[in-house]
């Protein structure tokens, strides 16, 4: 039809509270060098407006789904996420999403890759960037995924169908570890400060801090946080050494081009009242914990999957940074509710913990996903030389 584009078939998707472009991995080049230059061009990126592409020139709309059958077996489909920058040329394949994680069953049911059953269909997902699988249990109505129910997140306006997901597998995805460093707590010593922090494993690598060692109450929304400008290149400067020691990167200066990614941030605090920046007040006695992240250098509007994912794990180290944050009460119980910017978010988080070891038996997580858009994007001939 143009003589001088290409025409890929493709999706827009919400899966949580992010949205992204779902492509089967067919429609991509196979050379790595190729592929990230058509996705660059898909997004349009770099281009901090992205006026050019798909991407909606924001760290929650600028992301990947790549989905082909599965190359593992005991997985229905391969899933590859990738964080594509708008200010840069990097498509970042380091870490999970678990937002855009669980519009992967729906999309692979309704694109016939998963045979339907009623009500409930369980999707079994190889998560390529960790070499996981992620259980996704999607209700389904005349052979499609339902999009219509009951269930609402923060974040996201109205309702939808209550998609499950049990992330069990993934501890230690990235490390192969819990605890990359063997401790539930570390002393960094940075400009002439001491910061007590955890790093831990699982869903995706995250470094949790308490708010107050960096002058915080814990309540900040995001853009008080990533108005700071000190604030962000101390928190970039700590997550950049949690980088280095646990083997992501070889220098500190590295860190922005060579994991922006992973690990996350996570600045936690006990439970208190605040507001949400839809303007609602969340009750301190309806929460566990209050939680803000970082990644890909900018704070997070709520709180992704995979950080919920590795919240719902540190809280069950005794000693960590997320475990001292956290109530009594979600001590004694298997739901932790997390205080974030947009509301409230649950896990469920069980661990057996014996003779000073943690072992997850199931960290589960509920999201709601839809379909927006089916079509075709062009990509200029060029893109591909």
């Amino acid at each position: 039809m143009y003589q001088d584009m290409e025409m890929l078939r493709c999706a827009l998707v919400r899966g949580g509270t992010s949205k992204g472009v779902f492509i089967r991995k067919n429609e991509l080049p196979q050379d790595p060098v190729k592929r990230d230059a058509v996705i660059r061009a898909i997004f349009g990126s770099p281009d901090v407006r992205q006026i050019d592409g798909l991407g909606g020139a924001d760290v929650l709309t600028s992301k990947l789904a790549i989905i082909s059958p599965s190359t593992r077996e005991g997985a229905d489909v391969d899933y590859t996420f990738g964080q594509v920058s708008f200010d840069t040329d990097v498509v970042d394949y380091g870490g999970n999403c678990g937002n855009i994680s669980s519009a992967v069953g729906p999309f692979a049911i309704d694109e016939g890759m998963v045979a339907p059953v009623e009500p409930v269909t369980t999707v079994r997902i190889h998560l390529t960037n960790s070499d996981n699988i992620l259980v996704a249990e999607v209700p389904v109505k005349d052979g499609k995924a339902m999009a219509e129910g009951d269930f609402a997140i923060d974040g996201v306006p109205g309702t939808g169908a209550k998609i499950t997901l049990d992330w069990a597998d993934t501890v230690g995805a990235f490390t192969g570890k819990l605890l990359p460093t063997g401790r539930a707590q570390d002393i960094f010593r940075i400009d002439g400060k001491q910061y007590a922090m955890s790093i831990v494993d699982a869903g995706t690598t995250t470094v949790f801090i308490e708010a107050g060692s960096l002058g915080l109450k814990g309540t900040e929304s995001p853009q008080e946080i990533e108005g700071n400008k000190p604030l962000m290149a101390v928190i970039e400067r700590i997550r950049a050494e949690a980088a280095l020691r646990i083997g992501f990167i070889d220098k500190v200066e590295d860190s922005v081009v060579r994991s922006p990614y992973n690990p996350f941030f996570a600045i936690v605090s006990r439970s208190a009242d605040y507001i949400s920046i839809s303007g609602q007040p969340v009750k301190g006695a309806d929460v566990d914990l209050v939680a803000r992240l970082v990644f890909m250098q900018r704070m997070h509007k709520t709180y992704p999957v995979t950080g919920t994912v590795c919240t719902g794990a540190a809280v069950r180290i005794p000693g960590s940074v997320a475990w001292q944050a956290l109530s009594d009460a979600a001590k004694a119980r298997v739901t932790v509710n997390i205080g974030h910017p947009g509301g409230v978010i649950a896990v469920e988080s069980d661990a057996d913990v014996s003779d000073g070891q943690v072992r997850m038996k199931r960290i589960g997580v509920y999201r709601t996903a839809r379909r927006i858009m089916d079509g075709i994007v062009y990509v200029k001939k060029s893109v591909y030389k």
